[in-house]
């Protein structure tokens, strides 16, 4: 394996918690203040504060990425080693078991130079940049591919949750984009990437702090996995009826169950400030650098409210259950509004058992984008009468109301931590009292 020893600080740099050399003299005012609702008056830079800052490259062993196995003849496997890609990163922060590849043990071996460790830091470099997780025990052994970057953190130096953090600062992660040359798809450099600076506070300190923030995102998680049990649950809950009691349902079109409202181009003109236009992107990943807003006024029914079900009818063909903030349904996307007093989970049932027919669909199709027609929307479907109904949704409706509240609390956490993270990394905001108001909010 390659291996990249850590460089000599940087002039000035120090070792981590030694005060810098640079600042003001006792007394003197801060001259980096930050306005009541604005950005900092001074010209500091993410990765400078009251401590002493260094390269990623200084601090880490390693700052490296992985090959594709077809490149080397190579080819992915049913099981075996995990494969990480860039879709396999959440923007939550961690690494999705069910989005991993696998590849034989022999391919990992070749490509033993990107061959993952506990606690390394994996950081999307290419396509979607700026997504960050930390290696799990359990993706060892591991391997990943060109678009992810692997991050040794020196332990003497820096811990490996800390590192996370900062690459998650949104500053920071906008001040490596902003270097990125556009072409066919968007890269940064593992030479860019290294250069990127962070805080150096002592070791205490970092862990104190990464404690501090993780503790919203192990809640986070905790959330997350209540959602996604939630869903599983009720899907079992719903064919189990349907294996037992069949008399119980009937075959009716998809479309007498739901007004399927098609969005508009609404990303066309787009101000760029006011509510978040959900494109496809934003149904499969989140909000990220590419996301747009717009502040037109739209009709009713081209608004996602939390609890709507959206449905994508082209590309990935995705159903969700929208939980973000009011936003604005872009074209290609539908609002599944229900009929005849249909309860929000039974639709989203329904799309979701149609799913895998409308992909066989739009795969078929010789097209740029593979999608649906209304047409398709005619298909039948079991849907339950109203005695069955009735008893499913005493059983559904609450795991539909709990599985929400998860994503918004989830999702108010998030904005949360988003919010104590620069702070803590500038040292504007003690532990003790990030602490303090993490207490409150978990």
């Amino acid at each position: 394996m390659s291996r990249e020893e850590p460089g000599e600080p940087r002039r000035g740099a120090g070792e981590p918690g030694k005060p810098r050399t640079d600042t003001q003299e006792p007394g003197e005012p801060r001259t980096d203040t930050q306005e009541p609702g604005g950005s900092r008056t001074g010209a500091q830079e993410p990765g400078t504060g009251p401590w002493d800052s260094a390269t990623l490259g200084e601090v880490s062993l390693v700052v490296t990425k992985g090959t594709t196995p077809t490149s080397i003849g190579r080819d992915f496997t049913a099981s075996g080693t995990p494969f990480v890609k860039v879709e396999s990163i959440r923007a939550s922060g961690v690494v999705d078991p069910d989005k991993v590849a696998r590849i034989d043990a022999e391919t990992h071996e070749l490509l033993g130079r990107s061959a993952l460790r506990a606690d390394d830091v994996l950081f999307t470099i290419a396509g979607t940049i700026g997504r960050v997780a930390l290696v799990p025990p359990s993706l060892v052994p591991g391997n990943t591919n060109q678009a992810v970057a692997v991050i040794r953190p020196d332990r003497r130096r820096v811990e490996p949750r800390f590192v996370l953090y900062c690459l998650r600062e949104q500053r920071r992660v906008r001040k490596a984009q902003s270097r990125v040359v556009q072409s066919v798809q968007a890269n940064l450099s593992l030479g860019e990437l290294r250069a990127v600076e962070i805080p150096l506070p002592p070791l205490a300190e970092q862990r104190a702090i990464a404690a501090v923030l993780g503790a919203l995102d192990d809640r986070i998680a905790v959330d997350e996995r209540i959602a996604r049990t939630a869903g599983q649950l009720s899907a079992a809950l719903f064919r189990q009826a349907l294996l037992e009691h069949p008399d119980g349902f009937a075959e009716r079109p998809l479309s007498d169950t739901s007004e399927f409202v098609n969005g508009k181009p609404f990303t066309k003109g787009a101000t760029g400030t006011g509510r978040m236009v959900v494109r496809i992107a934003e149904m499969n990943s989140g909000p990220g650098a590419s996301t747009v807003h717009n502040d037109i006024e739209v009709d009713e029914k081209h608004l996602a409210r939390p609890g709507d079900v959206l449905f994508a009818w082209s590309g990935s063909l995705t159903v969700m259950r929208w939980f973000r903030p009011e936003a604005i349904i872009n074209q290609h996307i539908f609002k599944c509004v229900p009929k005849n007093g249909n309860p929000r989970w039974l639709v989203s049932q329904l799309v979701h058992r149609k799913i895998d027919a409308f992909r066989a669909i739009a795969a078929d199709k010789a097209t740029t984008m593979g999608h649906i027609q209304r047409k398709h929307l005619d298909e039948p479907v079991a849907v339950p009468d109203p005695g069955t109904l009735r008893t499913l949704d005493g059983a559904i409706a609450p795991l539909w109301d709990r599985a929400l509240l998860a994503e918004r609390e989830s999702l108010s956490l998030a904005v949360l931590r988003d919010t104590l993270l620069p702070q803590l990394l500038s040292g504007r905001l003690r532990v003790e009292e990030a602490e303090k108001i993490v207490g409150e909010r978990i």
